[in-house]
């Protein structure tokens, strides 16, 4: 099956481990993403998870991923990629892939999220494009979040 990806990156103006401090703390989880719950275990092998909605028993949406490769402060590879909706799933079965990578600069770092293995289908274009301007919409999160205006 052909596949698609998308990528995005951001400058920012803290550390490489500040970021990734970032992407495994549940408290800052939420804060950046939005999200009413989140877990991690942060290790190979562990869990990365998050759910959105009022209702901690029902919730509208739960992203589960499991960390395949934990390599602080350059790298988090997340793949086993669940996603669960109140109104469903998403209509097509693919082995999504979410990996960051945070490069050092000087004063900073450049944060970079490629996500793969999009169907290359039809079925799956209206789920990229909403994934493509999530992540878009989310580093200008991540971004507020960290370096936010006086």
């Amino acid at each position: 099956m052909e596949t698609r990806k998308h990528s995005h990156q951001i400058g920012l103006d803290v550390s490489p481990a500040e970021v990734f401090t970032l992407l495994i703390t549940p408290s800052a989880i939420r804060g950046w993403w939005g999200a009413s719950r989140a877990i991690v275990v942060a290790r190979p092998g562990g869990v990365w998870a998050a759910a959105w909605g009022a209702d901690e028993d029902i919730p509208d949406y739960v992203t589960v991923l499991k960390i395949n490769a934990f390599e602080p402060p350059r790298r988090l590879f997340l793949t086993n990629t669940k996603y669960f909706a109140k109104n469903g799933s998403p209509p097509f079965q693919a082995d999504l892939t979410t990996e960051f990578t945070i490069e050092p600069t000087d004063g900073g770092s450049i944060l970079q999220v490629v996500q793969d293995g999009f169907p290359a289908d039809a079925v799956a274009d209206e789920f990229y494009a909403a994934c493509e301007k999530g992540w878009r919409d989310t580093f200008d999160s991540i971004k507020r979040f960290l370096e936010p205006t006086g």
